[in-house]
């Protein structure tokens, strides 16, 4: 592998995650990563931020040969909603960073021209470029980690909206009167999908009585319990884990259905550690899809997980940024 490269940043509610990704599309030179600590607020992050870049550089350059001139600029992928045109993060609901200049805040620490974009938008630009959307038309992505999140890529382009804020699904609602949601709605994706929403049914459901194996792999403290504690328990068998799995798969089956629907996608791609399960969950998510929706929009659709694990968002916010420059 050689140069030129781009850097992507993709900044998460768990992990700041940097990595240098050739112009030309592929898997990235070197990859680092370090918690993203949301609480200490913006200019740590940046500082985090500045601070991975470098090492990433670093190693890229001793392994593969080149100069700091190889390196052509940074794409910053970010939680939303986002001010795209000042580079502002606004208030999302996992980071508490509201108005923050994250984007020239980078550019200032780094010394390279920054781009800005959803982190969800990102990780869709990732899977289409070089993971399980390539050669797609028409793409959905959905990110399933702290928050849910997704992008649409349409012709070769992310389709933004007029504010910058499309396809913020995990903010769209599944239930009017359901589960409050961390956006301050009720009955959102975000709060039966995402990683700490699955955790926390499963809490409440140990908490009716339910029997499962889940609180012996925590050593009986519950609030250990994560989306991956969840995979662990249905791997060895666990009929809770099972039925909380496929109430995911049901959850997120309804809020795909409205996007095949709505967007009549030739393909939709999840991503996140929550699709590591396999079939327990996209078997009945299919069929919940096929119920709900169109026959001949789900018949066009093929849903897929992604092909780019823990590094779709890094590679996206890379080709962002080179989409961006060549502009």
């Amino acid at each position: 592998m050689s140069g030129p490269w781009a850097i992507g940043v993709d900044i998460g509610g768990t992990n700041l995650v940097a990595g240098t990704v050739p112009v030309a599309g592929g898997l990235p030179a070197a990859v680092r990563r370090t918690p993203t600590r949301p609480d200490r607020g913006g200019d740590s992050a940046v500082a985090d931020v500045a601070s991975i870049v470098e090492s990433v550089i670093e190693e890229t350059l001793e392994n593969e040969g080149g100069s700091r001139d190889d390196i052509v600029g940074i794409g910053v992928g970010c939680p939303g909603p986002l001010n795209l045109d000042d580079g502002t993060i606004l208030n999302p609901p996992n980071l508490d960073w509201s108005g923050y200049p994250i984007r020239d805040r980078i550019a200032e620490a780094t010394g390279f021209d920054v781009t800005l974009d959803n982190d969800a938008n990102c990780a869709t630009y990732g899977e289409w470029w070089v993971g399980a959307g390539r050669g797609a038309r028409s793409l959905v992505c959905i990110t399933l980690g702290t928050g849910v999140g997704g992008g649409f890529i349409e012709d070769g382009r992310l389709m933004r909206g007029s504010t910058g804020n499309a396809l913020e699904v995990g903010c769209t609602t599944i239930d009017v009167a359901g589960r409050p949601s961390r956006c301050g709605n009720k009955g959102c994706l975000e709060a039966y999908a995402s990683g700490p929403s699955i955790a926390a049914r499963a809490v409440e459901g140990i908490d009716a009585g339910a029997d499962s194996v889940l609180p012996d792999l925590v050593h009986g403290d519950l609030e250990a319990i994560t989306a991956a504690t969840v995979s662990r328990a249905l791997g060895a068998g666990d009929d809770f884990a099972a039925g909380v799995v496929e109430d995911t798969a049901r959850f997120l089956g309804a809020g795909i259905a409205n996007l095949v629907n709505l967007f009549n996608p030739e393909r939709i791609v999840l991503v996140g550690g929550v699709t590591a399960v396999g079939d327990p969950l996209f078997v009945p998510l299919r069929a919940e899809v096929r119920r709900r929706a169109f026959d001949r929009a789900v018949d066009a659709c093929s849903i897929v997980p992604g092909a780019l694990p823990q590094t779709a968002g890094v590679i996206g916010a890379a080709g962002v940024f080179m989409s961006e420059r060549e502009r």
